[in-house]
């Protein structure tokens, strides 16, 4: 047994992404001798922030209505213009926005780092008096007797990849809460023991993501416009039956943040969405931008696609999941920044009353009431047939299913159902049911290898600890990952991570997990077709250290 030493607080926030900070503030400006406490697995704030992104104001204007006059970032760079794309092989085609319905709009949003506007959210938290540690990433959670969440204890430092303690060893700390808030974004290690400890998703629709792949570029000043925002459904992923779409944002300092999502309830084994993305780039419309640019960064994460109906039970003793943790995307508005810092805050809430009662530990149900009674609610049961029937019916006649149903419930008009979902991992094709994909090299200019691309995310892992990437059943990889899929491990990943190689001495397939590339962005947690690898927090400061991002 490790003697750990032990810290009170009276919240303790696993996550530093927009919804924990948001929360730590909101907790703070509601009564300032609360001790809150966020831990966050990156080496600094914002290192594993990825995100587009164009964020709607709304839930800032709440948390801190002079932000725009306060040096906040964000404020650099107001959305000016708005284009929607189809593409075809070789051209593309506009949807106008009269087509739309008006909370489509992107009026009055901002484009910029998502990663920025954490750091400066965490000098808004710390200014107030919560404490803000990076490098520690929550490894187990705490459960008492009474099976309530009483906080949780950070990852060891130093230990080796067998398991024995390096001479540096530090044995992580036992944070004692009267209530967690769980913040770790999409995937979250810890959030997917809660609910399946808890039951949370026992009534609604299971969570499916996409693939968020991004790039950021320096491009020619006369190419770029501060404020334009450009989406792209259609070609590539038309031709592999697949779905998703593309983005590229101006934003400031001559920069463009370009990336791509690739749904990941596609069938065909031997599509790479890492690949989709390069392919895409090379577009002649997208490439227009890039040529004579330079690339200065790269990273991928998933994005929870499920909408309303895979919003789980948010609260159980001691804790509640917030943000992307529990899954408040607008799929079709591709945002999701504004809805997590306003569960964060309706949570804060929560807890700071009940803690002005003198509770502790107990189940925060008026805040999975209040999210229900919420505009996040509002704004996202307008949209929650949008994700399903594109998944159903193909990008085509389901964008204009969508489309119906979403103007249908604008008008207070919509059919009261709600679209179901099937786990993504589930609707993995067998390899031998579909043809395999013959991706163009990189050209080294616009498209890339992705080991040069993981160089650009600053990845960096501790060497001679144990592997993050946990696989439960080596042999179940062999026969099945490899020999019914087609080993699609080595093509879901965009970091290069997961290889089949020919072992040296036996001949036989061999399975190899460079867990050092790891960019942490779940996926192969969501789509390993059995379900055999499980993602776990490395060592704290591992992963990536997204610059601007």
């Amino acid at each position: 047994m490790v003697e750990r030493e032990s810290m009170p607080c009276d919240v303790v926030i696993v996550g530093g992404g927009p919804a924990g900070l948001s929360a730590a503030i909101r907790l703070k400006q509601l009564n300032d001798s609360l001790e809150v406490i966020v831990l966050e697995k990156g080496s600094e704030i914002g290192a594993h922030i990825l995100s587009g992104a164009v964020v709607d104001p709304k839930a800032i204007d709440e948390l801190l209505p002079e932000w725009r006059d306060q040096g906040c970032p964000l404020a650099e760079t107001p959305v000016t213009d708005n284009w929607h794309w189809v593409l075809t092989k070789n051209g593309h085609h506009s949807i106008p926005h009269i087509l739309m319905p008006p909370f489509m709009s992107n009026h009055g949003t901002y484009t910029g780092s998502l990663g920025n506007l954490c750091r400066w959210l965490a000098e808004q938290a710390e200014a107030l008096g919560v404490m803000v540690f990076p490098g520690f990433p929550a490894a187990e959670v705490i459960v008492g007797e009474d099976g309530a969440v009483g906080g949780v204890i950070t990852q060891d430092m130093g230990v080796a990849a067998d398991g024995s303690h390096k001479s540096d060893f530090q044995p992580g700390m036992e944070i004692h809460a009267k209530y967690t808030l769980f913040a770790e974004g999409a995937r979250g290690n810890l959030t997917k023991r809660m609910k399946a400890k808890y039951d949370l998703e026992a009534d609604c629709q299971p969570q499916v993501y996409g693939l968020g792949i991004k790039e950021l570029w320096d491009i020619d000043p006369d190419k770029h416009v501060p404020g334009r925002v450009l989406h792209t459904q259609g070609w590539p992923l038309n031709e592999s039956d697949s779905w998703g779409g593309g983005f590229l944002y101006h934003q400031a300092n001559g920069q463009v943040a370009l990336g791509f999502v690739t749904a990941l309830d596609y069938k065909n084994p031997w599509v790479s969405p890492y690949q989709e993305f390069q392919r895409w780039k090379q577009h002649p419309s997208i490439r227009e931008y890039l040529e004579g640019g330079k690339r200065v960064a790269y990273g991928a994460r998933v994005i929870n696609e499920g909408g309303w109906q895979s919003v789980p039970k948010l609260a159980f003793p001691g804790g509640a999941l917030i943000g992307c943790a529990a899954g408040f995307v607008n799929v079709p508005r591709i945002k999701g920044s504004h809805t997590a810092m306003k569960s964060g805050m309706l949570a804060a809430e929560s807890i700071a009353a009940a803690i002005g009662r003198g509770e502790e530990r107990s189940e925060l149900m008026d805040y999975d009431a209040a999210v229900r009674d919420s505009w996040i609610a509002t704004e996202l049961k307008k949209v929650q047939n949008a994700q399903p029937a594109v998944a159903k019916f193909g990008g085509e006649l389901g964008t204009v299913i969508a489309g119906v149903d979403m103007w249908m419930r604008q008008l207070k008009i919509g059919l009261p159902i709600a679209m179901k979902h099937e786990p993504d991992y589930e609707l993995t094709g067998r390899a031998d049911l579909f043809p395999k994909i013959d991706y163009p090299k990189p050209d080294g200019e616009i498209s890339f290898d992705r080991l040069t691309s993981v160089s650009f995310s600053y990845t960096n892992h501790a060497e001679d600890q144990p592997c993050h990437l946990i696989v439960k059943d080596p042999e179940l990889q062999v026969t099945s990952e490899l020999g019914v899929y087609g080993g699609p491990s080595n093509r879901y990943c965009p970091a290069g991570v997961y290889e089949w190689l020919e072992d040296e001495t036996t001949g036989e397939p061999k399975f190899q997990i460079n867990s050092q590339n790891c960019v942490h962005c779940k996926t192969c947690d969501i789509k390993d077709p059995n379900q055999n690898i499980t993602w776990t927090t490395p060592e704290g400061g591992g992963g990536p250290n997204y610059p601007n991002m």
